[in-house]
Order: structure tokens, then sequence, then C-alpha cells
């Protein structure tokens, strides 16, 4: 099943984006936490009983101040306490993916930066587990070479920790300067995960912005998609989430139409 929805209410507030997320025949919604955990605690449940009243389903993506390779303990401290916080409001809302980019090299290898990764995603599901949280860390593919973050990075840190991946389908593009066969990279990919696409603008560095997604951009992996059909949740970061999901939404239907 192919689930398309936005990252965000587009500034309508999470109960009444749901609302809207509905009434545009969308299937999910995911909850920006971008500049900080500023969900009460005791607000939750309704925006989990909001989407379960409209069949959407809910995801959390975590606050963007986040390092988990931070040689800082004040740093790396924040960055968790970020996490942990995203992951209780994921519960009581029953968001099961949490996404959050995990971390940055700061002139250490990459051996050095995956392993400390490493060490706090364990340490993260230690206490999501204590704590009986219903959730998925979801860390998110990165789209600059420069960044911790690459398809074989998360796929190691997956094996190794048991945590869940977030497929973002732009930054790869960005990563691989625009060389990407989407049906090779879904060979690849297991048959359930969590993504994100939107337009792109990049260089030679990779990602530079998120831009406004064309239809004739999302085609090529919307038919890629269809072709595979996984068991997907595909949010929509474009700088118009709602109306791009929507897009993206009548793009895929018309494609199943085809096939049928």
């Amino acid at each position: 099943m192919i689930r398309i929805g936005p990252a965000g209410s587009g500034g309508l507030g999470n109960l009444a984006g749901i609302e809207a997320v509905a009434r545009m025949g969308l299937d999910c919604m995911e909850v920006e936490f971008t500049y900080g955990v500023r969900m009460k605690p005791e607000d939750a449940p309704a925006v989990g009983e909001m989407a379960r009243r409209h069949h959407i389903v809910l995801s959390v993506h975590a606050p963007y101040y986040i390092n988990l390779a931070s040689e800082e303990p004040a740093k790396l401290s924040a960055s968790r306490t970020r996490i942990l916080d995203s992951c209780q409001r994921a519960h009581a809302m029953g968001a099961r993916n949490v996404v959050f980019h995990a971390g940055f090299y700061q002139g250490r290898t990459a051996h050095e930066t995956y392993a400390r990764i490493r060490d706090a995603v364990n340490a993260l599901q230690d206490r999501i587990a204590a704590n009986r949280w219903n959730v998925v860390l979801c860390p998110e593919t990165t789209g600059k070479p420069s960044q911790f973050g690459s398809l074989e990075e998360l796929f190691q840190l997956t094996a190794d920790t048991g945590c869940g991946m977030t497929v973002d389908f732009a930054h790869l593009f960005a990563r691989h300067q625009g060389k990407l066969d989407w049906n090779h990279l879904l060979l690849q990919l297991p048959g359930m995960f969590h993504a994100h696409f939107s337009g792109i603008e990049y260089g030679p560095k990779g990602e530079k912005r998120h831009i406004r997604t064309t239809e004739t951009f999302f085609r090529p992996l919307a038919e890629a998609l269809v072709a595979k059909n996984p068991d997907i949740t595909l949010i929509s970061e474009s700088p118009q989430p709602l109306k791009d999901a929507a897009m993206m939404k009548q793009v895929v239907q018309q494609l199943w139409d085809a096939v049928r």
C-alpha cells in the first residue's frame, strides 16, 4: 500500500490539519517538531484520536537540532532529550515512526561517527523499551555526502541496532547528483518503510533546499513505486506539502487505474 500525505499541517494546526488531510483524500501526516517539541503531553492523545477517526496514519519528525555524534556532553544530552520527547508524544498519538537527522562527521572519520551514532541509538532504544513506547526510531537519509546518512550507513545502522529508517528520495537524488535509478533503488529497500519526497535544488556538494514538487519530477518514482507496491508512508516535504501531496496521490491513482 502506498500512503501519501504532508509534512505538517500547512499552518492549520494538527487537529485541523488532520481534517484537511482527510478531506483531500490523503492517507497520512507527519507531525513536525521542527524547532522543538512544543506539543504538551496532555494534548497528544486528542491528535491521535482525530487521526484514528479519519483513518490517517501519523508519524513524527523530531527537531532538526540533533547530533548523536557530538563529543560535547551538553549537545549529546539535548539531542537525546529531543528524540525521547518526540517519542513520548508519538506514542501518545499512536504515531509509529519517529524521524530524525542522526548527526554530523565534524572532522571525524565515517567509522568513528557511525560508532557514536550506533551506540546512541542503542541507548535510546533501551529507554524506549523501558517506557514501553510503541515507536520506531527512523533516522533519515541526508542530501549531502558530507553528512552522516548515506543509504549504506543506514542499512548498517538498521542491521546493528534494529532501528527503522526514513528514505528521503529527494535527498538521495541530490546526494547522487540526479543519477539515480528508482527501480534499482527500490529493489534494495525492504518491503515496508517510511519515506519523504519533494522537489530538490542541489549543487556539487549535494542538497541546497527543498522546492515544489512537479508531476514531471515525481512520475518516474511513482511508476517505480506502483510497479513494486511496497508498504510505504510517503510524506511530501515540499514548501506546499498539502497541495503537492494531493498531486502525488493523484499521479499514483492514475497509474493504478492504468494497470488494473
